[in-house]
């Protein structure tokens, strides 16, 4: 009895808080994947053209199938659409490539490993110099001895 108090009582809250008719609320309650279930929540709070669990799952169907959605690289969780033209792709190449993709996700690179990264686009890979601020440090890095070629 106490478990079917709870499973109305969730009901009633999904229906006063998403807006939902009763059948959407079991079905969304009723959803086999917890991880799918908060999605779907989130596309029902989130966009005013979603109002069913139906068109809500369609959307999800939609946005899995979406070759751009698909991982590119299992360590770093970059998508297709996520790509770095100037580089091998992925954020695993953060520090080696000056790349605005790099910079545009940084943040949740950082949020989703938990850790800061000190990336910074303007500084040699090698040596650091132009970084930090100081943007006159000269990178001599690459710099050929005119005593080497000759």
């Amino acid at each position: 009895m106490p478990k079917n108090h709870a499973r109305k009582k969730a009901l009633a809250d999904l229906k006063a808080e998403l807006g939902i008719k009763h059948a959407d609320a079991i079905a969304l309650l009723d959803h086999p994947d917890a991880d799918e279930r908060e999605t779907l929540v989130e596309y029902l709070e989130m966009y005013d053209d979603i109002n069913t669990y139906r068109e809500a799952v369609d959307y999800l169907t939609q946005e899995k199938n979406d070759p751009l959605n698909q991982i590119l690289c299992e360590t770093c969780d970059w998508t297709v659409s996520m790509v770095c033209p100037e580089c091998l792709g992925c954020g695993c190449y953060n520090s080696q490539c000056s790349g605005w993709r790099h910079e545009e996700y940084q943040a949740q690179m950082d949020a989703a490993t938990g850790e800061s990264s000190d990336y910074d686009p303007n500084a040699c890979y090698d040596c650091g110099a132009g970084g930090s601020g100081n943007p006159y440090e000269e990178c001599t890095c690459y710099d050929y001895d005119e005593g080497e070629a000759a």
